[in-house]
């Protein structure tokens, strides 16, 4: 039995399709927009789509770099630690869309999807252009065929946004996604972690800025780019494209050299760091990827080094060392914390916890305990929270009068049965 879709086909085909694409045909100067535009048209079933390709020569100067200067001869060797999957250590594709809108959903398509790749020192871009909308699933074919021959893909926000809309564009046309089964870099997440400060933005026009001391001119707006891409199919000049084209350029070299200096941080470790966000930023990747040993170096870099972010570098110090039972270490780190000044209620409440517990249970310092344990009352918490110091804080008090009247060794001491200890009381 055929299906509702399949029936509405075979009674409007002939009414619908076939005017579409006299329309189309009529309305766009196939010579004149691959002139304009500087590709070449590949047609399959009389369904067009254009290719443009565009290389960025090693000499080519990116802000205080050159292209050159991306990849070393042994090309990216921790790059899977962003994927979090194995993958290889080259044959990385950038990829960048410009689509129709940015609400998402079944009526949002790329009409243009930029793909860009580093050999022989030269970076590569070679551009899909969705000219008429029947062509949608050929594009689809290309791209899919160009991704075979990589190994990861590197976008910004991809993982949010492009990815998922190719991944719908294809489910609709019945075919595999292009990057369904490869490992997947979104470096939006770790330039996050790297360079955002406390209050701003992390776009790539502001990396451009601060990393390489670059700045666009006559750049497009995003925001107009869907409006140009109307334009040109209601009235098939493609002239207002072409900056399109090129804002989409832009955007895959940005991401290309953004992804190497990232790859040049995780390579020297927290030595390469220049900022205390840097060393932190770093130590979270390491963390993330279970190089333990590597993060706490470029935490305790980031603390040393001041700055902002000294507070939070202290704290994620303490924890791993705690986690990794180096409690002295940890203690020293918690210490540091409190005595850093602004530091937030929620920071010193943590930070005085841990105190309480290491003072109690390791130097077996009731006094000290307590001292902190009243200390992280103070802060406003949970009422859990609330509860378990009360605990702790009682049970302070009866080591200390126990102690002081010369009763049972501290570390004999019975437990009191008419209290219940909280689950979350050390």
């Amino acid at each position: 039995m055929r299906s509702l879709g399949d029936r509405l086909r075979a009674v409007l085909g002939d009414q619908v399709r076939a005017p579409a694409r006299a329309r189309a045909t009529a309305e766009v100067d196939v010579a004149g927009v691959a002139g304009v535009l500087g590709g070449r048209w590949h047609d399959v079933d009389g369904a067009r789509f254009l290719v443009v390709d565009h290389t960025y020569h090693p000499d080519h100067r990116y802000g205080r770099f050159r292209v050159a200067d991306a990849v070393p001869p042994g090309g990216w060797p921790r790059l899977p630690l962003l994927a979090q999957r194995a993958s290889g250590p080259d044959g990385a594709l950038f990829v960048d869309l410009e689509t129709t809108g940015l609400a998402g959903g079944a009526g949002t398509y790329a009409f243009l999807v930029g793909c860009g790749w580093f050999a022989d020192d030269a970076f590569h871009v070679r551009q899909f252009f969705l000219s008429s909308f029947v062509a949608e699933r050929h594009l689809l074919a290309a791209v899919d065929e160009l991704a075979a021959g990589a190994t990861t893909i590197v976008t910004y926000n991809g993982k949010t946004f492009d990815v998922p809309l190719l991944e719908t564009r294809c489910v609709m046309h019945r075919m595999p996604a292009p990057f369904e089964a490869m490992p997947h870099v979104d470096l939006l997440h770790p330039a996050r972690r790297l360079w955002r400060g406390p209050d701003e933005g992390c776009r790539l026009g502001m990396l451009e800025r601060v990393l390489f001391g670059l700045e666009r001119t006559g750049d497009v707006p995003g925001i107009e780019i869907p409006a140009r891409y109307f334009d040109y199919v209601h009235g098939g000049d493609a002239t207002a494209l072409v900056p399109v084209l090129e804002h989409n350029r832009l955007d895959l070299l940005s991401l290309a050299m953004v992804t190497a200096h990232t790859m040049r941080l995780l390579d020297g470790g927290a030595a390469a760091a220049s900022t205390s966000r840097e060393a932190l930023g770093i130590g979270r990747l390491y963390e993330r990827a279970g190089m333990v040993d590597e993060a706490l170096d470029c935490f305790v870099r980031a603390a040393r080094m001041g700055g902002g972010p000294t507070a939070e570098a202290l704290r994620a110090e303490a924890v791993l060392c705690r986690r990794l039972r180096r409690h002295e270490q940890a203690a020293r780190a918690w210490q540091r914390l409190l005595e850093q000044p602004g530091c937030g209620a929620r920071a010193v409440r943590e930070a005085a916890e841990a105190l309480a517990v290491y003072h109690e249970h390791r130097r077996r310092d009731p006094g000290a305990a307590r001292s902190f344990a009243v200390r992280s009352l103070q802060m406003d918490g949970s009422p859990a929270r609330r509860l378990a110091g009360q605990y702790r804080l009682g049970r302070l008090d009866r080591k200390l009068g126990q102690a002081a009247a010369g009763g049972v060794p501290l570390l004999r001491m019975a437990r009191v049965p008419s209290v219940r200890r909280p689950a979350s009381a050390d």
